[in-house]
């Protein structure tokens, strides 16, 4: 996308904008509530970043995920992640031709724009790590064949955090692959009547597809368009650089309850999800509050506390809350 001027980018990012609205409505068939987390799934799909979706059963997260895939005209698998599962069952393996005695490459169900990785800590860090690659280089080696994925690809996982029993902790270097890790919360009452009144019954709402691949493309692109601010970026790495030197930001106090920091993928995310929620908004330009919205859904699974943090019941989102107020605003 070439733009000759603001007036012509701000035209464009505001058509952008009603795109997404058109999209909302159509999932809002079936999601009821949730819009937050639903938000936090564009900027993913504009930005291709990854999204960990936590929170107890029932509480139609992969009717999001699903809806979302419907209703952008995606290719979407989904892979129940189980103690049993292999690696081979998510990237591919090498199969046997006995006609020529060579081995050929069986593509995995990794091989699509939308991979659903349903309940991701119940496998084994073997099957995990079987993503690594796939979310970082979008790309996948099974034998000695290395070949790109689709465009768009995102992994949006889902997690129980009730039931410890049987699961895998997931390594800091995967969860640190993430965008978002966002916590999916239970419905309110006026929530939950709608959605009695909409599910019980027999005839169900159809999604139809109402964007494109190349629909998409032309997101990202906007996506460069879209105008970050010299004390923006300082803001940004201000709130990174706070949660790993606390006390150089007026956060001594939170120093004990801080094992690890964020690492570099947080000022970038940070970066390009504030771009991306100003284009959501139908903004050329980001703000400080656009940083401020997203910043815990960046930055919860990337502060590791400390044990004193966890016998006290500081959690990653109360030390993100404190850096947000403490940090000034430009």
């Amino acid at each position: 996308m070439n733009s000759d001027s603001p007036a012509t980018t701000a035209k464009i990012i505001e058509q952008q904008s009603q795109a997404f609205e058109q999209l909302r409505q159509e999932v809002g068939k079936v999601l009821v509530g949730q819009e937050k987390i639903f938000d936090r799934l564009l900027m993913a799909l504009v930005c291709e970043g990854h999204v960990l979706l936590e929170g107890v059963p029932g509480i139609a997260k992969t009717t999001m995920v699903r809806s979302l895939a419907q209703a952008v005209g995606l290719d979407f698998h989904r892979i129940s992640f189980t103690p049993d599962l292999l690696p081979a069952d998510v990237v591919g393996t090498m199969v046997y031709n006995p006609k020529d005695g060579a081995f050929t490459p069986k593509r995995g169900p990794v091989f699509t724009n939308i991979l659903l990785a349903d309940e991701i800590n119940r496998a084994p860090a073997k099957v995990q790590s079987a993503l690594l690659e796939a979310m970082q280089e979008r790309q996948v080696t099974v034998g000695d064949v290395t070949a790109k994925l689709p465009s768009p690809f995102l992994v949006l996982a889902t997690q129980n955090p009730i039931e410890q029993e049987g699961t895998y902790p997931l390594p800091e270097a995967q969860v640190d692959r993430f965008m978002f890790k966002c916590v999916v919360k239970l419905p309110s009452r006026d929530d939950e009547r709608r959605i009695m009144g909409r599910f019980t019954r027999q005839a169900k709402p159809e999604i139809r597809p109402v964007l494109s691949a190349e629909m998409i493309e032309g997101f990202k692109t906007a996506l460069d368009q879209v105008y970050c601010d010299e004390k923006v970026g300082e803001y940004i790495l201000d709130i990174v650089f706070a949660t790993r030197e606390p006390e150089r930001h007026n956060l001594a106090a939170i120093r004990p309850y801080i094992a690890y920091g964020a690492s570099p993928r947080a000022s970038l995310y940070l970066n390009l999800a504030a771009r991306a929620n100003a284009m959501l908004h139908g903004r050329a330009y980001a703000t400080p509050q656009d940083v401020k919205e997203i910043a815990p859904d960046v930055l919860r699974h990337r502060v590791i506390v400390t044990y004193e943090a966890e016998a006290e019941d500081m959690t990653s989102d109360q030390i993100i809350a404190r850096i947000l107020n403490e940090i000034q605003v430009p």
